[in-house]
């Protein structure tokens, strides 16, 4: 028997044991495998290890998709998290390469998948504010929200989710040096049955100009010395 003779459910079934690339190569061999690839059903968990697999075709995006993950652990996330004012050129050249393309996407996300129910977001030192304000917005049902090492996420994403958050079950904001315990303990104040984690978030030194950086240091080391 030919694997083009199985019915829909079947090659439903088949297509979810593969991966993204595996998935696209098997429906390059014929229109009916070109068709299940292309079925909305088959794309309800996306997982993406780095920005450049964002850019690929081999996924479909729409409102079938549930759960979202983009996690990306290469050492060039440190470069990314390196505050803008210490970037030598070399470092702010490779990060405009990419500023980008995780905001875009999720910006994709929120207009074609408005039944998203988790999303984790690791090492996305791009991503701002408004945009998880948007997903936010945009992602009503969505019950889990996961970000760490995600440099730019500040209050204002806390802030959102008081006011936007209403199904959020789950929110761990894990090494995210710009969110503070007065926005944290604002959760805990609007959204108590929130499951809420912040590992390290509100005890890192956050983002500043150097001269109050330096101040900050300069207070750290005598609160140690007392």
């Amino acid at each position: 028997m030919h694997i083009t003779q199985l019915n829909r459910e079947c090659l439903l079934h088949l297509f979810s044991f593969l991966d993204k690339n595996s998935r696209k190569s098997l429906a390059k061999t014929c229109h009916k495998l070109l068709e299940v690839f292309q079925d909305p059903l088959l794309w309800s968990l996306l997982n993406f290890h780095s920005p450049a697999e964002l850019k690929k075709d081999n996924f479909l995006l729409g409102p079938a998709l549930k759960y979202l993950s983009i996690c990306w652990y290469s050492e060039r996330v440190k470069v990314c998290n390196i505050e803008d004012w210490m970037k030598n050129n070399f470092q702010k050249d490779f990060c405009n390469r990419h500023e980008n393309i995780v905001t875009d996407f999720l910006l994709e996300v929120c207009n074609r998948c408005p039944n998203l129910l988790s999303l984790t977001l690791s090492g996305c030192g791009h991503v701002t504010d408004d945009c998880i304000l948007l997903l936010l917005k945009n992602c009503p049902n969505l019950k889990t929200l996961k970000l760490e090492n995600c440099v730019r996420i500040t209050d204002q994403t806390l802030e959102a989710v008081t006011l936007y958050g209403g199904s959020l079950q789950t929110l761990h904001v894990d090494f995210c040096r710009n969110i503070t315990q007065t926005g944290l303990e604002r959760v805990r104040e609007k959204r108590p049955s929130v499951m809420l984690r912040a590992e390290r978030s509100a005890n890192m030194i956050p983002d500043n100009k150097p001269e109050k950086k330096l101040m900050l240091e300069k207070a750290s080391r005598k609160s140690v010395q007392l």
